[in-house]
């Protein structure tokens, strides 16, 4: 499993898929916010004067020398909703993230979001 003490090392990392395929750069973590463990990562991806944010799980991820391998296909990861690269995630926006990969969305007892930059 992924440690969170390590996130800040990712940080420009290249996001692989499992057949080597760069997807894009590592920009940031995503904990789950019931247990505070990683569960997403933003990727920038894009051209470069037109560059956005993308989404990925990072369940059964792999951290090697300058890489993180995910276990999605790069081209499902560059169809998941995007956001531009200044903003935040909206809350209203996090289950389409979690449908895009056929996950379950599960927010907080209260309507909190399921997810949190760190």
């Amino acid at each position: 499993m992924i440690q969170a003490a390590d996130i800040r090392e990712w940080r420009t990392h290249d996001v692989i898929d499992p057949g080597g395929h760069k997807i894009g750069t590592f920009e940031a973590v995503y904990v789950d916010t019931s247990t505070d463990e990683p569960a997403m990562a933003s990727v920038q991806v894009g051209l470069p004067t037109r560059h956005h944010l993308v989404f990925v799980p990072l369940n059964d991820a792999i951290v090697g020398p300058g890489y993180v391998k995910v276990a999605y296909d790069k081209a499902l990861v560059k169809k998941c909703p995007p956001i531009g690269t200044d903003d935040v995630l909206p809350a209203a926006e996090e289950a389409a993230i979690f449908e895009h990969y056929n996950l379950a969305y599960q927010p907080g007892a209260n309507g909190e979001r399921q997810l949190a930059r760190r």
